[in-house]
């Protein structure tokens, strides 16, 4: 098939390569010049483990293609995807400024040669299949065509990609959601992810088929339920993991162990493993903003959708634990180096959006203290996107922990947990280790001289042997 992208962030640009990879024709477009001509020289602007390997691969089996110019993509598409961000607005809606432009320039740019369909990949709050199908026939109006004679339809096709592993949730996907109110327009996308639903494509070497794949769930809904489902599941997630950290705190009040908890209760098959990490909090441009949308958009139908109040609460009082953790070792911070592993907000991305260690930083300099910083990927965003940040960037660990009075784990990049931590110790002013993430052994970090405190973890003696071998 024939498809455009709308849209070249995290979303749009993974979603384009993988369809081109799986046999389609893409064609992405974004008004920002600057961004289409890097993406077409072959230099991707965003950190996405195997993207930039991905890329050639694409384009030997379906081919993409980089432009600023919408009208021609569309006009030869069958399927034109908009994947342009909604960014919060102070009342917690979400902006809608973006997706209202796409969805008139898609109609601008249509005639009555094919029928196509508009897809929403973006999180978008729920009724905007609607919007966007007023606006797309605006546009057509606009363009000087009889709406009579154009023939399309609107789809919600939610994405669940994970930064970090957006190439593996691309190909590999839990399910497949799509939402529309025609079947025609349903049948259209079947047949673009028919390959994704049977998994009958060769894998990227580098980023193989998992063990358990099979068939692909496609789950067929209104556009309402598609538009929820997307809401739904980030809110459930969020909500999640602040359960896990209002169990580590409480965990931590009573003496017991937080890893050992999650371990025990996620055994249970109702409950399940994954999200149950306790921490600092969560960040990205996800949760926070879809959470928000969907408390607003509740509370335009007058329900208050309390649960969700508590998770961002939660959320947002955990990343001042770091504080008070260092307040609690240091007294005083004024005068005291700290020294922050990992900036990104989560591992394998540069994504720096609503990342804890942006607001631990600054409030660190608030209070006096000198902050030295290290990430294995993030440090040149930072510095772009963050000038006035007065932070020291180092590039090592080490160099980071030199003379330091304290070290705070913020983010779980894989290479920290392999650290030297009796070699970083001896580089430090003191050894103080506030362990955000709960990565390093606390025994093992005590036998190299530290002293450890974690997220709901024993505070006076090493960890008890694993629940479950």
């Amino acid at each position: 098939m024939r498809v455009t992208v709308i849209g070249t962030g995290y979303v749009g640009t993974v979603t384009g390569v993988c369809l081109a990879y799986l046999g389609h024709r893409v064609t992405c477009v974004d008004t920002d010049s600057v961004k289409i001509a890097r993406l077409s020289s072959g230099d991707i602007p965003i950190y996405e483990p195997h993207l930039e390997e991905l890329v050639p691969l694409a384009q030997a089996r379906g081919g993409v293609d980089f432009t600023t110019e919408l009208a021609d993509a569309v006009a030869a598409s069958d399927v034109i995807f908009i994947a342009v961000g909604t960014p919060p607005l102070p009342s917690g809606e979400a902006n809608l400024s973006y997706l209202e432009s796409a969805a008139r320039s898609i109609g601008a740019a249509m005639d009555h040669t094919r029928f196509r369909v508009v897809v929403n990949k973006s999180t978008v709050p729920v009724g905007c299949g609607n919007l966007v199908e007023a606006l797309v026939r605006e546009g057509i109006a606009d363009g000087g065509t009889s709406t009579q004679t154009v023939r399309f339809g609107v789809a919600s096709n939610p994405e669940f990609l994970r930064e970090g592993s957006a190439i593996h949730d691309s190909l590999f996907p839990d399910r497949i959601v799509l939402g529309a109110q025609e079947e025609r327009t349903i049948n259209v996308l079947r047949d673009l992810y028919a390959p994704l639903e049977a998994q009958d494509f060769d894998a990227p070497p580098f980023c193989p088929r998992p063990r358990s794949g099979g068939r692909v769930p496609l789950v067929t809904t209104t556009l309402t339920s598609a538009e929820m489902i997307k809401y739904a599941a980030n809110a459930f997630l969020a909500t999640k993991i602040g359960f896990a950290n209002e169990m580590a705190n409480i965990c931590e009040k009573v003496g017991a162990d937080a890893k050992e908890v999650m371990k025990g209760i996620g055994l249970d098959s109702r409950i399940g493993t994954a999200f149950l990490n306790a921490g600092i909090g969560w960040g990205g441009s996800c949760f926070g903003k879809d959470v928000q949308s969907l408390m607003h958009i509740a509370g335009e139908y007058g329900y208050q959708a309390r649960l969700l109040e508590a998770a961002l609460t939660v959320n947002r009082l955990q990343r001042q634990l770091v504080i008070q953790k260092l307040q609690e070792k240091l007294f005083i911070l004024k005068g005291r180096s700290i020294a922050l592993l990992g900036l990104a907000f989560k591992p394998n991305t540069d994504d720096l959006r609503d990342a804890p260690s942006l607001q631990i930083a600054e409030r660190l300099l608030q209070m006096g203290a000198r902050v030295k910083v290290h990430d294995p990927i993030a440090m040149r965003v930072c510095r772009e996107q963050f000038p006035d940040l007065r932070v020291t960037y180092c590039d090592t660990p080490e160099r980071a922990a030199d003379n330091a009075d304290a070290l705070v784990l913020v983010t779980e990049w894989e290479e920290y947990g392999k650290l030297d931590l009796e070699r970083i110790g001896s580089r430090m002013a003191r050894r103080i280790l506030v362990d955000g993430r709960n990565l390093f052994d606390p025994e093992t970090a005590r036998l190299a001289g530290f002293d450890y405190t974690g997220i709901g973890r024993c505070a006076s003696a090493a960890v008890p042997a694993a629940l479950v071998s």
